[in-house]
């Protein structure tokens, strides 16, 4: 069995202890200098991304979209999207008014959250509730219980149910920028 007799004076100890604090400390800068540079990373892609005059809102990016308007909404007002859900309606809508919604599944069990944007269209009443429809409208502020984007429609169609009619959480990709659907032009 070995023993060692370690003597430290109390100067080295203060050397061990400030280069250690010392390693903690660029260790520390090169994570931040890492997140700072990746974040503006994304940021500068995100407005390489070419601007559309319709945005096409799929399955895929469905909840990425509305959490980014919901949470942002004066950076799209005015911005064109188009998309396909069913015509969902709850009591205290308008005569012309109801949520284009889908159904985002929220847990294992595939239990579902509707979730949508309120939609605003003369032509609501044409629309049964659980129709699928396809929209191309404006996005505009709105109020319900609050303030909410509301989709001016310009044009609705109906469609056929997809194959795979629900919709996700959103993911890891969602930015709070407007490189999902665009920035609204000045």
């Amino acid at each position: 069995m070995f023993i060692y007799n370690i003597q430290i004076k109390k100067s080295q100890l203060l050397k061990i202890i400030l280069i250690l604090a010392a390693i903690f400390l660029l260790v520390l800068a090169i994570i931040s200098a890492i997140r700072i540079f990746h974040s503006a990373f994304q940021s500068s892609s995100s407005t390489c991304l070419p601007q559309q005059k319709v945005v096409q809102i799929d399955a895929k990016n469905y909840t990425n979209v509305l959490k980014a308007v919901h949470e942002n909404l004066p950076n799209y007002i005015g911005q064109t999207i188009q998309f396909e859900g069913y015509v969902y309606r709850v009591q205290d809508l308008a005569q012309d008014q109801f949520v284009l919604a889908r159904d985002m599944v929220i847990d294992s069990q595939m239990q579902t959250l509707v979730v949508g944007f309120l939609c605003h269209t003369k032509k609501a009443n044409n629309f049964n509730n659980q129709t699928w429809v396809k929209i191309t409208g404006k996005i505009e502020k709105g109020d319900y219980h609050g303030e909410i984007p509301i989709i001016e429609v310009q044009k609705i169609e109906t469609t056929e149910k997809p194959s795979d009619p629900l919709v996700y959480p959103p993911d890891q990709s969602y930015l709070p920028t407007t490189a999902l659907i665009g920035k609204k032009q000045s």
